[in-house]
Order: C-alpha cells, then sequence, then structure tokens
C-alpha cells in the first residue's frame, strides 16, 4: 500500500533504466521523487531544493557516490541517505560510506528497499561527525614496465602521485600515505567493470520487477509499461 506521506526523495543514479525503475517504485508509494544522473548533477539539484532523503548510488562517472555524500555530510547533515550498490551482498554500512543505511541492489527486493527507507524515514539520521569518505579512483592502466598503476591526489596537500597496483580491484577501502605530505590517503580503486556489467543489470532489474510484482496485491501490476524501466 502506497504510504501516506509527500517526503521528498532524491535518487542519485547513472543507469538511466535503474533511475526510472527506482523513481517509479517510490512515486507509486506516495513519495515526492527528484532524480540526478550522477554526484556533480545531485550537488546542482541541492542547490535549488532540499530533499529529505537521498538515495545514491556509490559507483557513478564524473562523482562518485562515495564523495557526494562526503560533501551530503558537511554541507548538509540533516538529509537522510541511502546508499545502494551491486557491489556488496551484505545490508550493512560498507566502510567508508556515509549513509544512514544500505541497500545491497542485486541482493535486496523491492520490498527491501521501500522498508529501509520506510524505517529510516522514522527512526532519523545517524551521527557521521564530519567524515570524510575516501577517494574514488580510476584504474590508469600500465606503465612502461607493464604493471598496473593507479593516480591518487592526496585530500591534504591536493597533489597528485601515480603508484603502482598488483592487485585486482575490490570493494576495499586502502590506505597510503602521500608522498608529499605526512597525511595517509583512503581511497577505493574503480571496480566497475567486475559489478557494474550490463548483464548484472538486466538481471538484477529483472529480478527487482518480479520482486516489487509479488508484493503487491493481487490484481494490482506495477506499471502498464513496465519493460521501459
Amino acid at each position: 500500500m502506497p504510504v501516506n506521506t509527500k517526503t521528498r526523495i532524491l535518487i542519485v543514479e547513472d543507469d538511466v533504466s535503474v533511475r526510472l525503475t527506482i523513481s517509479k517504485l517510490l512515486n507509486d508509494q506516495g513519495y515526492e521523487v527528484s532524480t540526478s544522473s550522477d554526484g556533480f548533477d545531485a550537488l546542482l539539484h541541492l542547490r535549488e531544493e532540499i530533499p529529505e532523503l537521498i538515495l545514491s548510488d556509490l559507483n557513478m562517472p564524473q562523482m562518485s557516490g562515495f564523495e557526494l555524500l562526503s560533501v551530503v555530510r558537511r554541507r548538509f547533515p540533516e538529509i537522510l541517505v541511502v546508499a545502494s550498490s551491486g557491489a556488496y551482498d551484505s545490508s550493512e554500512i560498507p566502510n567508508g560510506v556515509l549513509a544512514d543505511a544500505f541497500y545491497a541492489k542485486g541482493h535486496e527486493s523491492a520490498a527491501d528497499l521501500l522498508e529501509i527507507i520506510s524505517n529510516l524515514i522514522k527512526s532519523g539520521s545517524k551521527n557521521h561527525k564530519r567524515e570524510n569518505a575516501p577517494v574514488w579512483i580510476p584504474r590508469n592502466g600500465k606503465d612502461h614496465n607493464g604493471k598496473p598503476y593507479v593516480l591518487l591526489t592526496c585530500t591534504q596537500c591536493l597533489r597528485s602521485f601515480p603508484f603502482t597496483v598488483d592487485h585486482e580491484p575490490t570493494a576495499e577501502v586502502l590506505k597510503t600515505s602521500c608522498i608529499y605530505c605526512p597525511h595517509e590517503v583512503t581511497y577505493i580503486i574503480d571496480f566497475s567493470r567486475s559489478v557494474n556489467s550490463p548483464e548484472k543489470r538486466v538481471a538484477w532489474q529483472s529480478a527487482f520487477l518480479k520482486s516489487q510484482e509479488k508484493s503487491l496485491p493481487a490484481g494490482e501490476v506495477y506499471g502498464s509499461n513496465t519493460a521501459q524501466y
């Protein structure tokens, strides 16, 4: 049953089909929904309107959810935040993610998402004490010796430096010392190719829609044009 509320929710998601799917789900439940395609777009939206809750993907181009939520925590601590990602299989908030709740996209159903949002609205925000999220960095390729490397920018002195990585990217939050100053930088290497493939998005979308249909009363269909989402 739709909730009796006009809570404003901002969905931040770079995948168009996922963004439309979740937007329709929340609209059908009575929420007032707006959307952004990435972190920068979300910050522009926040200049115009402040929502009560942000539902943000973590792995996005331009500005990741990690970075967006770090900014939101410093500038808008009153906003409730639900982070989402297909890279984690637990509803526990991942290390380094400045959120009040977490939705494991691909591992939890549409009903789970609605419950997470509803419970958070009732319970309120956590106190993150102006924490900083880790830097999200892409894989930059291989050096002249054939070794893979990444380019990291220190959040303290703002200077960039390359360093070699000899492992496959994971969702793990890592640390390294800046070569220019004493600051220790936390970072996450982009692992999007392993967790965000078109095949996995299609599989998640199909499972998400099926779980939503099961949660509706008999005879009520989740939109007549479901295929477009």
